[in-house]
């Protein structure tokens, strides 16, 4: 089963994932490739807004030769939009194995995709949920230095010229 986790900051005002089914398990047959995009025509998967490609990208399903491991391949269909699979950025048809857990990202769309092992041969399973929150947050943590034990920064002084200076315990 591939579990699929969609946010998109303006989800509630859009409703752009209206067209997605979040209730159940839905089966697709191994020998299709599940769509994701604009286009209801070729897409399974409807994203309903103008900025998403008529397909913005595919996933197919395959077994490791020699192996019953089973994966899924990603591939870019938009020509327009970089496809960013955790942290790499595949351009226009760039394809690459889905990781077992990573995160998808297009334009402001953010996709958490995670895989569960399982037996079946002639279909997969795709398992749709919605974030209220986003997926991927940009942390701005600020740098985190050493502060000395007199509790003064030394990133708040000029430090030209000015080279560490050792001071014994008992000086002051």
């Amino acid at each position: 089963c591939l579990h699929m986790t969609f946010y998109h900051p303006c989800q509630e005002d859009k409703m752009m994932f209206r067209c997605l089914n979040f209730c159940k398990r839905e089966q697709v047959r191994a020998d299709e490739m599940a769509k994701f995009g604009r286009d209801s025509n070729i897409c399974h998967y409807n994203l309903l807004d103008t900025r998403v490609s008529r397909i913005q990208f595919s996933l197919q399903f395959y077994r490791k030769l020699n192996s019953s491991e089973s994966c899924f391949e990603i591939k870019n269909m938009s020509k327009k939009t970089k496809l960013i699979v955790d942290k790499t950025e595949l351009g226009y048809l760039n394809k690459m194995d889905l990781p077992w857990k990573c995160i998808i990202c297009f334009g402001d769309y953010q996709i958490l995709a995670e895989i569960q092992e399982g037996e079946a041969m002639d279909y997969f399973e795709t398992h749709l949920h919605l974030a209220k929150v986003p997926i991927l947050q940009e942390r701005c943590q600020p740098s985190l230095q050493p502060v000395p034990e007199n509790g003064i920064s030394s990133s708040s002084f000029s430090s030209e010229d000015k080279s560490p200076i050792e001071i014994d315990e008992n000086e002051s």
